[in-house]
């Protein structure tokens, strides 16, 4: 690929890339995908360019939003009267759906900005996603076994990341640090994953303190991004990890009984929604 490239048709794989997924894209993994595809190249030129043209498409109405992390609108709840309020109740009432599971099944995950995937994959299951970004902090270490605790069931983590130095690093070291997951499975990704899949590798840091360990494990230093990997391949990865962890029918019964609640809750509203009618009507009118 040389320097001069026409962006036009690029944005426009670009476009199609985001338009196939079900839930919002990162830059990141918009990125990677196009270099697994060579598109691009794994340069930061390349990156800041995709960033720069993808953002003018946008501006013109051409080209689908990205997912950011980094701004949110933050606003406290509020609601204009109790019938409403119990109205947004029903619609977000949910019971646990790992009611009666014989594990606590934690989905793992070194990115931050694939939550908004996993989530939208297996929230219908009631199940955590972790997100490290990195080395996990001291605190989130506890809140996750705090949590375990809670739960009183073995704790299984089914894990992706980078393939690389630093992140067999971060997975090795959370692992350790947690100290309480009874079953660890690393989903992706795999030696044999960057080979299976053709996805694009980079030469990694020479310098990162981990690299030596890498080299005599794997023979050689790169760099693989959990981003390249096609979002229909991650989550066969990860469903095929779960199947064995999760019992359908103990969740199905919870789902009826969920639904039973929801119908009781209506029933409560629509009681409440006739309560302040009659008091509307009774209250004394002035004139």
């Amino acid at each position: 690929m040389s320097g001069r490239r026409s962006w036009g048709p690029i944005v426009e794989r670009a476009r199609a890339i985001v338009e196939s997924y079900d839930t919002p894209v990162t830059l990141r993994q918009l990125f990677y995908r196009l270099v697994a595809t060579q598109v691009l190249r794994n340069t930061r030129s390349d990156y800041n360019q995709l960033s720069d043209h993808t953002a003018d498409a946008r501006r013109e109405g051409m080209f689908p939003d990205l997912l950011d992390n980094t701004r949110d609108i933050h606003r406290a709840v509020a609601w204009s009267s109790p019938e409403e309020a119990l109205a947004d109740l029903r619609g977000q009432y949910r019971r646990d759906r790992t009611e009666g599971q014989e594990h606590t099944v934690y989905i793992g995950v070194e990115k931050a900005g694939m939550v908004a995937q996993l989530t939208s994959w297996f929230s219908d299951r009631g199940l955590p996603v972790l997100a490290l970004s990195g080395y996990a902090s001291q605190p989130y270490v506890k809140d996750v076994q705090t949590d375990i605790a809670t739960q009183g069931r073995p704790a299984v983590l089914l894990y992706a990341g980078d393939f690389d130095a630093s992140g067999e690093d971060i997975f090795r070291d959370f692992v350790a640090r947690v100290g309480c997951f009874d079953e660890v499975q690393l989903v992706a990704l795999t030696p044999e994953q960057v080979k299976s899949y053709k996805l694009p590798t980079a030469l990694g840091k020479q310098t990162d303190t981990r690299a030596k360990k890498f080299i005599a494990q794997h023979g050689g230093l790169m760099q693989v991004e959990l981003d390249a990997l096609a979002p229909d391949v991650l989550r066969e990865l990860y469903e095929d990890a779960l199947a064995r962890f999760l019992d359908m029918s103990t969740m199905n019964d919870v789902i009826h009984r969920e639904r039973e609640d929801r119908a009781a809750l209506a029933r409560l509203q629509k009681e409440l929604g006739a309560r302040s009618s009659r008091r509307l009507l009774e209250s004394p009118r002035i004139g």
